[in-house]
């Protein structure tokens, strides 16, 4: 019956470990995501991290929890902007008139003739 319960207790303390872990290095991404913190508070909350880990990290996230949720909300806006705005621009491709004047040069060059580029100009305006 002793097994079993030392059997608990270390899945108890693994669990409590992991979450710590989580919200460790959560505390780490939000203490150098934050610009207007200096770094010698960044390396006060470190230190306090290394040497006092969960009363530490209880104070940070209760003094600093609204910052939290507002700079991971702003972080995710703007990683969902830069994405939103690669898509437009993949999506984008040429415009017709960029695909006309392409067309127009290889006219000029002598690689293509006028059916052809009638015909890349009206799959271009198409």
């Amino acid at each position: 019956m002793s097994n079993f319960w030392d059997v608990i207790w270390v899945v108890i303390w693994s669990f409590v470990f992991v979450a710590y872990l989580f919200v460790l290095f959560y505390i780490l991404t939000d203490l150098f995501r934050d610009h207007r913190l200096s770094g010698w508070w960044k390396a006060v909350w470190i230190i306090f991290l290394i040497f006092a880990p969960y009363l530490t990290a209880l104070v940070y996230v209760i003094a600093r929890g609204k910052g939290m949720a507002e700079r991971q909300q702003a972080s995710m806006q703007q990683a969902r902007s830069q994405t939103d705005a690669y898509i437009r621009d993949v999506a984008a491709g040429k415009s017709p008139a960029e695909h006309i004047t392409e067309a127009k040069a290889l006219l000029d060059n002598g690689t293509i003739t006028q059916q052809e580029f009638e015909r890349l100009k009206a799959k271009a305006l198409a």
